[in-house]
């Protein structure tokens, strides 16, 4: 058994890391004239930015919500785990990827591989929850079960969603593109309220984490902990 706050530090790492690489990813239009019009044609490379920053935002609120709930990781939920982060550490290269050839004939391809890397990720996060919710003795308590039966539930609208995106990519990349958007939004909208939940009911009002110690807690809740 190893406690969660250690592979939850490892993971926050990695989150930290990819986002820090998808906005190295934009390239600074080398224009000294018309610099507004040189910062336009960039649009697929922000575009793709905005897209992959709302995913790795939501894959870390509900990563955080099951670390929460989670009092021990046990050799399987670490490796799905470095499995999960795998797919997420290759967002900055999928990422740059589709927007360099968003337009033109290779656009199918790269928005296809873009959103299977999306997929995979979602769904070894969801491997994640569903093996959780099978072993209890790793959970905080009785009602952390029932809270990732409804968290996993809510996320299979997106991955379904995400599939049917991978899909289309094939055949009409931009609809596919449009659907990756839709699900960045609806994941962030709903696991952004399922972080908030966990923060209330992990910490208590004062919304310490629960692995902190009593005098650590009680350092947070008065604003003394940096």
């Amino acid at each position: 058994m190893l406690p969660a706050d250690r592979l939850n530090a490892f993971a926050d790492g990695v989150f930290a890391i990819v986002i820090t690489l998808l906005v190295l990813e934009i390239p600074v239009p080398e224009a000294t004239e018309d610099l507004l019009w040189a910062l336009l044609e960039t649009w697929p490379d922000f575009l793709a930015y905005i897209i992959s920053f709302a995913f790795i935002g939501g894959f870390w609120l509900t990563h955080t919500s099951i670390t929460r709930m989670t009092a021990h990781e046990n050799g399987v939920t670490v490796r799905m785990t470095l499995v999960m982060l795998f797919f997420v550490s290759l967002l900055p290269f999928s990422t740059s990827l589709m927007a360099t050839h968003l337009i033109g004939a290779g656009s199918r391809l790269a928005v296809f591989i873009y959103g299977l890397d999306l997929f995979l990720a979602s769904l070894m996060l969801d491997r994640i929850m569903d093996y959780l919710v099978r072993r209890p003795d790793l959970l905080i308590d009785g009602f952390a079960d029932t809270d990732l039966r409804g968290m996993e539930h809510r996320r299979r609208y997106g991955i379904v969603l995400d599939g049917i995106g991978v899909l289309l990519a094939l055949f009409l990349p931009r609809v596919a593109i449009a659907i990756y958007i839709s699900v960045a939004i609806y994941l962030c909208g709903v696991e952004g309220a399922e972080w908030e939940g966990s923060l209330r009911k992990g910490g208590g009002e004062s919304g310490a984490p629960p692995s902190l110690p009593p005098h650590a807690a009680l350092l947070y809740a008065g604003g003394g902990l940096l």
